[in-house]
């Protein structure tokens, strides 16, 4: 498959395109068992992806599934299959191409599966409730490719190793099924390629002409960032006057909560009525199928997004993108600036907003390393253990399995296969009998060895069960809000359990960007009533807490060395500077402690510059070794760059503290008592199958199962402390909640050298973090005043003073 049959040629001299160098290589390297292809956004990588199966499809008939097409997003399957009908019409091919998420209707799944279409767009979770089915046989019979979209989204969660699972199953029914990835943003194409690879074959890289450099750089506004916050309310007039100056401009928010309030300010700024919309995964379903449709059809002028929008959705007429808040990661930002100008060889148009004074050096630092094509990313380890104990769970409600032959699969997979024998068989006993502990309980003894050696579900009708559990996502628990109204009311999406919780008849929230009134709780649905009066709380969404990578930190750090800065602000340039004046400013290679007084108490920040989890948890740990110490500390806050700790007495001597043996010590005492281990435990556990938080008959409330999964814990930790479930548990909260390798990578590169200085008031670097401290619920008209207030009276302590064209809240020397 070398040429482009006349058919296709024509198609494309119809629309006036030429087949670019990267497509025409991929139909080169259609027969490749596995190829990962790095193409810029608007390079047409999806068409790439596809154009072996359409030309196949188009010279041959073929009976069933003909190619599997993976996206992490159901609105990116279902902007995939209405851009793929467009060629598929045109040139009047007979082939079927369908959609199956989780909003698909029950009715068309079971046809699908009796008769699949020739090309099937799905989601990581409905390939793998496909592949739990006995007739999966059936379906992927006569599979021939397999496309990833967007891999690299998938390649850094649970969701791309129970994806990955998944392959392995179909190697095994196609073993001459083709592999293909498609990305835009890969910092390590190698392990991205790793990861797609069926070991011990090798998987191919095809990187594609990367375009015209971005236009990108810091929106100019009248008003100065202030010193701490997220909302960046101060930016809105330049961010209006920027949606008027273009076609579609896509506003990107960190989380969910930042969106709906930047949505609420700007609309209240909209005086010219411009078609404004939100656009997040809390809100009802109908309704951002309804943004996303008028998005299309150019009704729009701006959306404020979170990570919704961040893929590969194909919206032309976008030309301009803003990023509210610091990116927190290069490569996100790279791929939020891929939005715009969706064009082969069109450079994409970005203008950050630093929410605040820090966010400026920050997003300076991530231009840099836009422009400079540096992208980050952790490495991920090895597979997570209770995924594969998941998938061996799905494996057994398919039919019954060989244990050697599923072991050889498995680890066929990359991230698995350094994956011992021993480790398999540990999760295998554990699914069969639930382990030393609970294996005199029927509920957790789910698997039966057959004479000849097979193992089978001991209670066929379990399989419903294990399917209705599938997934790696752990969702926060949320309720349905609806407008009240005798028929039910209009559906306006999900606030979490816990924020509903604390909600009493009367109070204001936003959601979907207008305000509504908590009247009730009936039915798990929380039902409001329009409320524009008072002022709103702040729905909760959990939504996703990025934090500063590891490479963009350094990249502060490398910044700060500059004797100047003509790149930033003069406003953040001249903080810096009196910074290195007063005291000293952070450096690579070293960990910088100031120590300095402030009403009446000894306060410390430590700029480890490691992310808010790891620094959050080196706060914990620091404090509970000043404890020991007798240095007497009250308590500690932390940002993703600096931990500040406050107490009574002023540390002398650093070393101790840092001393990474008594940390880790500390860490695991902390650990022991701590709920972050339950709440760790309740996760890995309900992944697992350990916990099933859907039954034929209820989903359990929030409340239930961390109930449940308590008794279990504490059951586990008392008789069975080597359980492989509190082994998995520990793995995965040094790995995610509190992020010890960034401290322990952070201990190994700064060594003995930690500088310690000593002030006698406040430090300019530190000041906002008292700021930060402040931070308590000011409710009334007077809350502005009140904040703007406290901020001149500390930042004057710090030695900076108002500067005087932006306003009560901006600073200079």
């Amino acid at each position: 498959m070398t040429t482009l049959p006349p058919l296709f040629a024509d198609w494309f001299a119809a629309k006036g395109w030429h087949i670019h160098p990267h497509q025409q290589e991929m139909l080169e390297r259609a027969d490749a068992p596995a190829l990962l292809l790095i193409a810029p956004t608007g390079g047409g990588k999806t068409l790439a992806g596809f154009l072996p199966t359409l030309v196949d499809l188009a010279r041959q008939p073929h009976d069933g599934l003909h190619t599997l097409y993976v996206s992490p997003l159901k609105a990116l399957a279902a902007d995939i299959k209405r851009n793929l009908t467009t060629p598929v019409t045109e040139m009047s091919l007979s082939v079927r191409i369908e959609d199956r998420t989780g909003d698909t209707p029950a009715s068309r799944k079971r046809r699908q599966r009796a008769d699949p279409p020739h090309i099937l767009l799905t989601t990581p979770e409905s390939l793998a409730l496909l592949t739990s089915y006995p007739d999966a046989p059936h379906i992927f019979k006569g599979l021939k490719r397999v496309i990833v979209d967007e891999i690299h989204a998938l390649a850094e969660s649970k969701r791309g190793d129970q994806l990955m699972l998944a392959l392995g199953r179909l190697q095994t029914l196609c073993p001459e099924l083709r592999r293909v990835g498609l990305s835009a943003t890969v910092e390590n194409p190698a392990a991205i390629a790793h990861g797609l690879a069926c070991h011990p074959d090798p998987c191919e890289i095809l990187m594609a002409d990367p375009g015209p450099a971005p236009d990108i750089a810091m929106l100019t506004t009248d008003a100065a960032p202030p010193w701490s916050g997220g909302g960046a309310r101060y930016a809105i007039p330049a961010v209006l006057e920027q949606v008027r100056q273009h076609k579609t401009t896509l506003i990107f928010h960190n989380t969910r909560a930042q969106a709906e309030i930047f949505f609420h300010n700007l609309w209240l700024a909209n005086d010219d009525a411009l078609p404004i919309a939100i656009h997040h995964g809390s809100l009802d379903r109908a309704q951002r199928q309804k943004v996303e449709a008028a998005m299309v059809t150019g009704q729009l002028r701006a959306i404020v997004c979170t990570g919704t929008l961040d893929l590969g959705i194909d919206w032309g007429d976008v030309d301009l993108i803003i990023q509210i808040g610091a990116p927190k990661n290069v490569k996100r930002l790279v791929q939020r600036i891929g939005r715009a100008n969706h064009r082969y060889n069109a450079p994409s148009k970005a203008r950050l907003v630093p929410a605040n004074r820090f966010e400026v050096v920050e997003c300076v630092a991530a231009i840099d390393a836009a422009l400079a094509g540096e992208l980050d990313g952790d490495p991920r380890g090895p597979g997570p253990r209770d995924v594969l104990c998941q998938h061996i769970l799905i494996t057994a409600a398919a039919g019954p399995f060989d244990a050697d032959a599923l072991y050889s699969e498995v680890t066929s997979v990359g991230a698995y296969s350094s994956l011992t024998r021993a480790d398999f068989d540990a999760c295998l006993d554990f699914i069969a009998t639930g382990g030393y502990a609970l294996r005199r309980y029927d509920q957790w003894q789910r698997l039966k060895q057959a004479p000849d050696g097979t193992w089978a579900l001991r209670d066929p009708r379990g399989d419903r069960r294990i399917r209705m559990n599938i997934g790696t996502i752990q969702d926060t628990d949320t309720l349905k809000v609806r407008m009240k109204n005798a028929r039910g009311g209009k559906p306006l999406g999900e606030i979490e359990e816990g924020f509903a919780a604390s909600l009493t008849p009367g109070d204001t929230f936003l959601i979907g960007g207008q305000i509504v009134r908590y009247d009730s709780l009936r039915e798990m649905t929380v039902q409001v009533t329009r409320d524009a009066a008072k002022k709103p709380k702040i729905a909760t969404f959990m939504g996703t807490k990025f934090a500063t990578s590891t490479q963009l930190s350094q990249r502060i750090l490398h910044l700060f060395q500059q004797e100047t800065w003509p790149d930033l602000p003069r406003h953040t340039a001249d903080w810096l500077a009196l910074q290195r004046r007063v005291s000293r400013l952070p450096e690579p290679g070293r960990l910088l402690i100031e120590c300095f007084p402030h009403d009446g108490r000894t306060h410390h920040a430590v700029y480890g510059f490691a992310g808010r989890n790891a620094m959050q948890t080196l706060g914990l740990l620091l404090t509970k070794r000043m404890e020991e110490l007798g240095l007497d500390p009250l308590g500690f806050l932390a940002t993703d760059y600096a931990t500040l700790i406050w107490g009574l007495e002023p540390i002398t001597d650093p070393a101790p503290l840092f001393d990474i043996a008594a940390l880790r010590d500390g860490l695991d005492r902390w650990l022991a008592g701590n709920a972050v281990m339950k709440r760790t435990f309740r996760a890995s556990a309900t992944i697992a199958g350990l916990i099933d938080r859907n039954t034929p008959t209820a989903r359990k409330s929030g409340r239930q199962a961390t109930f449940s999964s308590d008794i279990l814990y504490d059951t586990l930790a008392k008789y069975d402390p080597g359980h492989l479930m509190l082994h998995i548990t520990r793995e995965e909260a040094m790995r995610g909640l509190v992020d010890f390798g960034r401290i322990e990578d952070m201990a190994a590169r700064i060594g003995p050298r930690v500088d310690l200085v000593t002030l006698n008031r406040v430090p300019p670097l530190a000041a906002p973090l008292l700021l930060e401290m402040g931070r308590v619920p000011v409710k009334g008209m007077a809350e502005e005043r009140l904040l703007a207030e406290e901020a001149a009276r500390l930042m004057a302590t710090a030695g900076l003073t108002p500067w005087p064209s932006f306003g009560p809240k901006a600073f200079l020397i």
